[in-house]
């Protein structure tokens, strides 16, 4: 190996919040040239595995640890027994493939190889996406040689010397794709289009309203409505939107899938996005440009998802609603205030459009590279 070649580790798991920041800058070193190598260091059991299969120049080292059980328990016990594992093999890999620095965005998964590249001296930088930062992030930040977060605010709430505040990188397709493009890869006219996603894993409130409400907007309103319903929530989906819409694969204006492998062609078709209000997904929404409809998750850590909602709102970008007001009812009304109000779509795409940090992924590369000797 060169030694103008650098070995890079990362690692994110569990949910697409902690995964998607980590693929974005694993995008960005495979096109470097003095990347010699990436390894991704993650659990084979999660949605990151599927992921990072697809790019054939990155191999993936299994980790099997896993979010901690909130009681002490025999399942507590199974975990710190699969913890202690997982540090060993974090250290065997460590020692195995020597990378030259490791980078990590958070979550369980990523908790053995942030330890065991601290206690080994291995240049570590970790990402963290929330407005309130996770355990794993709070627990490593101090041993961190760089930590960047998504939120001016979040700087407060980690312990650490060398913190930048870059936004949340987001996969280069994000950029490239047009809403044309999107369009034509899932089989869309180019008119109103509207988007309900309860992101990577579902959300039961907006599945039960978009099965409501499904009917009425494609044939009523003759807008084009897709929906993420979350791969294990799909086939009751199915069953109970056959019920209140029996004849629904028969319209063109309704796409309906568990899962979007390539997100960004959802986003990027629509005009107006019904989702949670994660802090990557509405770093992903700015790119997109669509209006909004955040239905925070009223029980997500430190109530970050209300507070990124309230946050799109006064910059204007969004409209709010708890999720105990969601119904189908109400949603019809809001989106009937957005599609019936083109002007109005157009200033809540600007203000959004203006809250983008589409340079995120450069920086952070640029910030990684430093700590290579």
């Amino acid at each position: 190996m060169s030694k103008d070649k650098k070995v890079y580790f990362i690692s994110g798991g569990g949910t697409g919040g902690h995964i998607y920041p980590a693929v974005s800058i694993l995008q960005g070193l495979l096109q470097c040239e003095d990347t010699e190598k990436i390894y991704y260091v993650g659990n084979p059991k999660n949605m990151e595995y599927d992921i990072i299969k697809q790019y054939e120049e990155v191999e993936f080292l299994p980790v099997t640890v896993s979010g901690m059980p909130r009681k002490v328990s025999f399942d507590f016990v199974k975990w710190v027994c699969k913890l202690e594992i997982s540090l060993w093999k974090a250290l065997f890999y460590i020692k195995k493939y020597k990378p030259d620095v490791v980078f990590t965005t958070g979550g369980y998964v990523s908790a053995p190889i942030a330890f065991m590249a601290s206690f080994l001296k291995v240049p570590l930088m970790i990402h963290d996406c929330d407005a309130v930062p996770g355990l794993v992030s709070k627990t490593v930040a101090p041993f961190a040689n760089k930590v960047s977060v998504a939120f001016e605010s979040s700087k407060g709430l980690l312990k650490s010397k060398n913190i930048i505040c870059t936004g949340n990188p987001v996969r280069s397709e994000f950029l490239t794709v047009s809403k044309e493009e999107a369009r034509e890869k899932l089989g869309l006219r180019n008119k109103m289009t509207i988007l309900i996603t309860g992101g990577s894993q579902g959300a039961q409130t907006l599945n039960k309203t978009a099965i409501i409400i499904a009917q009425e907007i494609v044939e009523k309103y003759d807008v084009q409505l897709v929906i993420q319903t979350g791969k294990k929530n799909y086939d009751e989906f199915i069953k109970k939107i056959t019920e209140y819409f029996p004849n629904y694969k028969m319209n063109t204006n309704l796409v309906i899938r568990p899962y979007f492998d390539e997100m960004f062609y959802a986003l990027k078709s629509a005009d107006i996005v019904v989702s949670r209000a994660g802090s990557l997904s509405l770093s992903e929404l700015n790119l997109c440009g669509a209006a909004c409809i955040l239905v925070p998750y009223p029980y997500a850590a430190a109530d970050h998802q209300r507070k990124n909602a309230r946050e799109a709102e006064n910059i204007g970008y969004a409209l709010y609603c708890e999720d105990k007001d969601l119904d189908g009812s109400t949603l019809i009304k809001m989106l009937k205030s957005l599609f019936e109000n083109p002007d109005k779509i157009a200033k809540m795409s600007e203000a959004s459009y203006k809250n983008a940090k589409p340079y995120a992924k450069e920086e952070i590369i640029k910030n990684l590279k430093a700590l290579v000797k």
